[in-house]
């Protein structure tokens, strides 16, 4: 992506004397629309995606101005066309930067940069991918390994060979190795903008951090939280975190109401069932007081979804409620039963002892008739 931005740079913006601001907008709106079609950028991508354009855009000057005008001030003929390298430079601009690039106050603008390039004791050897391809480097090669900016700021003066050949850059090299041994063994604390590339290096300069490349200011990198300065691949996978844990919260809030909803039901049903078995003793036994069955029937049933240490003591005679209220209306209604039967059997004596009354008294009437009839023959 950032070969492809450097392109619409060149390309795209006209090759003049002035700065980035002044670049019209709809010129930057056209580099950002084709990166944005192009690649998945993501949000607030923007700001950087034109970041980067006007850095290499500004590069690409300053190539042009040290290879192809300053070796050649003495030879107007070669500076007369573009160079075959960039064909696209249209004749008139090139004229007009070629003007710009030998006038007195460009001279005394690039003399004064050339001091400050002087004045730079820790230049790094990065390649045209940047800290941020570094960064990704590092990951591959050290997994799971937190990969803080004096890491990178380290790294990226090694050659290939990983030798620092600055003596002055091995010297802070080393330094940052004590210090990150000392904040691993709890030694040195670090917070903020205080870390250990700033113990080893001196305070941050204003509007820019060493070690994390250009487009980040020290408010940016320092003051927001870290998620906000990964990768966009890690920002992407913390994302899809973040959602799977809130779905996750939705479907256990869900469960709960659903229990809680089956519970409330349960109680409802097992209420219903014991009124109506009150009911039903009430009409089967005479003078039946369903105060007597409150103590049983106090506590109504645990759901069975629900916690499992409050199934103990009192608890679990309130599960088996149902059970133990059938059985005691089963004793109830044998009971009855039995009673009635007794009653049955009481009549059926009763009646029996009545009709065998019944009898004798009529045997005693015929005896006395025959009686009375024997004693009128007699008579006679």
């Amino acid at each position: 992506m950032q070969s492809y931005i450097g392109v619409l740079a060149r390309s795209r913006v006209p090759l003049v004397d002035m700065k980035w601001s002044q670049i019209p907008k709809d010129i930057k709106e056209q580099i950002w629309e084709a990166v944005d079609m192009a690649f998945v950028v993501g949000q607030g991508g923007k700001k950087s995606v034109l970041a980067s354009a006007a850095k290499k855009w500004k590069d690409f000057k300053s190539t042009l101005t040290s290879h192809y005008i300053l070796p050649y001030t003495n030879d107007r003929e070669k500076l007369s066309q573009p160079p075959e390298t960039y064909k696209f430079i249209e004749k008139a601009q090139w004229d007009a930067f070629v003007a710009s690039r030998l006038s007195k106050d460009f001279e005394s603008v690039h003399s004064q940069h050339a001091q400050i390039r002087e004045k730079l004791e820790y230049n790094h050897r990065l390649s045209r991918k940047g800290y941020a391809g570094l960064e990704d480097k590092l990951k591959e090669t050290m997994p799971g390994v937190e990969i803080d900016r004096s890491t990178l700021w380290k790294r990226a003066r090694e050659d290939k060979h990983g030798n620092i050949p600055d003596p002055k850059v091995a010297e802070k090299a080393k330094l940052i190795d004590e210090l990150q041994k000392q904040v691993s063994e709890g030694k040195v604390s670090v917070y903020g903008s205080n870390d250990v590339l700033t113990m080893a290096l001196g305070p941050e300069h204003p509007g820019r951090v060493r070690g994390v490349g250009a487009g980040i200011s020290p408010r940016q990198y320092f003051n927001l939280p870290k998620p906000q300065r990964m990768s966009f691949d890690d920002r992407l996978k913390d994302s899809l975190r973040v959602l799977l844990q809130e779905e996750t919260k939705k479907m256990e809030a869900k469960a709960r109401e659903e229990a809680l909803r089956m519970e409330a039901r349960t109680k409802q049903l097992v209420e219903a069932e014991r009124e109506h078995f009150l009911s039903q003793l009430s009409q089967l036994i005479p003078n039946f007081d369903p105060s007597m069955l409150k103590p049983r029937i106090s506590q109504s049933p645990k759901n069975p979804m629900s916690d499992k240490a409050s199934c103990s003591g009192g608890d679990v005679r309130s599960l088996h409620f149902e059970d133990d209220t059938a059985k005691n209306g089963k004793h109830q209604e044998d009971e009855v039963k039995e009673e009635e039967k007794k009653d049955e059997e009481k009549e059926e004596e009763e009646q029996d002892e009545k009709e065998k009354e019944d009898e004798e008294k009529h045997d005693d009437k015929v005896i006395e008739v025959g009686d009375y009839s024997n004693m009128e023959a007699h008579l006679l």
